[in-house]
């Protein structure tokens, strides 16, 4: 069975990409249990419309290109309609989320960025199979 929504506009879609390097000291399971709550209360969204991807880079060149660099980058889309500041407190809150469950690692540098972008309402479609 196939159910179009009628509530609130579903999202977010939010993608994680992650250093190779990171895989054992990034507890992404939790980063995403402790963000969805907190984000859903943030933009006025369902928690159950929450749905958080991760994919690891095998392969990126940070800065100098040294060994000892890595990088979690978080791509945060919404439905329109948001204001800049909201915007902004959510980043400011995921990036922080995101080194809260992040281990440090002994002569690595690891860069941490969030990007909270607008999703374009008229090419956003959702269907629920149930």
């Amino acid at each position: 069975m196939v159910s179009a929504t009628t509530e609130a506009p579903a999202m977010p879609q939010i993608t994680v990409e992650y250093s190779q390097t990171l895989t054992q000291v990034f507890d992404r399971r939790a980063f995403a249990m402790a963000m969805h709550p907190v984000a859903a209360e943030m933009i006025g969204s369902r928690l159950d419309s929450f749905k958080t991807r991760f994919y690891v880079v095998d392969d990126a060149v940070i800065g100098d290109g040294h060994a000892s660099h890595a990088m979690v980058h978080v791509d945060f889309r919404l439905l329109s309609g948001r204001e800049p500041v909201l915007k902004q407190a959510l980043g400011r809150t995921v990036l922080e989320l995101v080194q809260a469950h992040l281990r440090q690692v002994a002569g690595m540098d690891i860069q941490v960025t969030v990007e909270v972008r607008d999703l374009d309402r008229p090419h956003y479609h959702k269907a629920v199979v149930a």
